[in-house]
Parts: C-alpha cells; sequence; structure tokens
C-alpha cells in the first residue's frame, strides 16, 4: 500500500484495535524505531542457543525446488551428496 493511503487507514486500525481488545491499543512506531527493534532482535535470534529438533532452514526444501527447476544449479548440489 502506498504510504499516501497511510492517514486513510489510520482510523480504520484504530477501530479494529479498540473492537478487538488489541493489547496497548492502536500504536505507531517510527522508521528508526522499527528498524532498531529489528536489529535487537536479529541480534537476540543470532546469541540464542540452537534448538536441538527444529527444522534446517536450508535443505530438502529449498534443494528439491531447485533441482526441479530450471536453476543452473539443478542437479549439482543433491547430485554431488549421493
Amino acid at each position: 500500500m502506498p504510504r499516501s493511503k497511510y492517514p486513510l487507514l489510520k482510523p480504520i486500525l484504530q477501530k479494529f484495535a479498540e473492537e478487538n481488545n488489541i493489547p496497548g491499543g492502536y500504536r505507531e512506531s517510527g522508521e528508526f524505531e522499527i528498524l532498531k527493534m529489528n536489529w535487537e532482535l536479529y541480534k537476540r535470534v543470532a546469541e540464542s542457543d540452537p534448538v536441538a529438533d527444529a527444522p534446517p532452514t536450508r535443505g530438502h526444501g529449498q534443494v528439491g525446488a531447485i533441482d526441479l527447476g530450471s536453476s543452473p544449479a539443478k542437479g549439482g548440489i543433491l547430485s554431488a551428496s549421493k
């Protein structure tokens, strides 16, 4: 949605937050505040301990998609590990 439309959306979001009892209600964050929050989240995730049973973030899902598609990498990843 173009930023120019944000002011039109604000009353709709305020009403939605009120009707659905959103904790803290409708709130706005500035661009740099959002960037800072994201950076802090990435830092916490990067520093956290790994989860033993977590699925791989890269693996057969992506590799399978590469091998099935028309990617230049097709056949190069899975066939090398066989």
